[in-house]
């Protein structure tokens, strides 16, 4: 009698396997995606003083929990070099779509030709913001940094 039972839980175990393994084969694994897209270069003129060599453009929602601090810590950053504009979905739609923004907040450094330097796709702390843009202005003043050649760091 113990066998017959035996068999009969191997027999129930290998069809709950057989039954497992058809239904993962029917649904597909969900699509993963590596990151965001980031613009490589920027008209100027679509931004605050386009004549100033450096630009910090912010690209923001006001549903966004994490852009407001984003934008407080880009603004720091204004000076007579530096131009940072905030760029509210709900105000500038037309440049979300224009550079297919699809996830804020997004930073993007730009030199005075429009060229992404650098750039940062979700939450970013002031230090790690503020050295990237030292970087652009004045490769090798940051400790340990690479030089700014149009990294982007996507969380």
């Amino acid at each position: 009698m113990i066998p017959e039972r035996l068999a009969a839980l191997a027999a129930v175990v290998a069809l709950a396997l057989a039954v497992a393994a058809v239904v993962r084969r029917r649904r597909p694994d969900a699509p993963t995606r590596a990151g965001h897209r980031v613009p490589m270069q920027v008209d100027r003129g679509d931004f605050a003083s386009p004549d100033l060599p450096w630009l910090v453009a912010v690209f923001t929602s006001a549903t966004c929990s994490t852009c407001a601090d984003v934008a407080a810590k880009a603004g720091v950053l204004a000076s007579q070099e530096v131009a940072v504009d905030i760029i509210e979905w709900s105000v500038a739609r037309d440049r979300h779509d224009r550079y297919g923004i699809e996830a804020v907040p997004l930073v993007v450094v730009a030199d005075a030709a429009g060229i992404v330097r650098a750039a940062f796709v979700g939450p970013v702390s002031a230090q790690d913001l503020w050295s990237a843009v030292a970087e652009c202005r004045e490769p090798g003043s940051t400790p340990g940094a690479d030089g700014c050649t149009g990294t982007a760091r996507v969380v």
